[in-house]
């Protein structure tokens, strides 16, 4: 049965087993990692990719983490496989030079949309004073997604949206 009842009153369980509010800092931060994971689905539609899969997954530990499930979820290797994604994206996309406006194309629109919620996550992560790895992974992450939306609009010959101070 989905429906358990128990959180009626506004309250939810940590895999601890504690009972906390549903507006709790770690309800909060996974609750943000679960709607970036969302997001990188609908990403996923329009950008199939092994590498978002990989980050789903990942995001799936990142939220098993924050609500307090034994074990080790987000490791350093996750960080650096993410820096070794963003470094081979950065060799083929051109220098940048300006400020990149959040538009462009399908795709390269979802990944701004995933990026903010990724940095709204890592606020709510600090918040709820997550592992120094786990801030690494969703600071990375955020970098990557920056990243895919400059290589993404490349790939697709779309011309990139630049800030124009007037």
């Amino acid at each position: 049965m989905i429906y358990t009842k128990t959180g009626d009153k506004g309250t939810t369980s940590l895999a601890s087993g504690e009972r906390v509010a549903k507006a709790d800092a770690r309800i909060e931060a996974y609750g943000t990692v679960d709607e970036l994971n969302s997001w990188i689905g609908a990403l996923r539609v329009v950008a199939p990719d092994e590498q978002l899969e990989w980050i789903q997954n990942r995001l799936f530990n990142l939220g098993a983490a924050l609500s307090e499930a034994p074990g080790e979820w987000i490791a350093a290797e996750d960080v650096q496989q993410l820096e070794k994604w963003i470094d081979a994206m950065q060799e083929i996309v051109p220098k940048q030079h300006a400020f990149v406006l959040p538009a462009g194309g399908e795709a390269v629109t979802r990944c701004h949309v995933c990026r903010t919620i990724c940095r709204r996550a890592e606020r709510r992560m600090i918040e709820a004073h997550a592992e120094a790895v786990e801030l690494q992974f969703i600071n990375r992450l955020s970098d990557y997604l920056f990243v895919l939306s400059r290589y993404v609009g490349f790939c697709n010959h779309e011309t990139e949206n630049v800030w124009k101070r007037d």
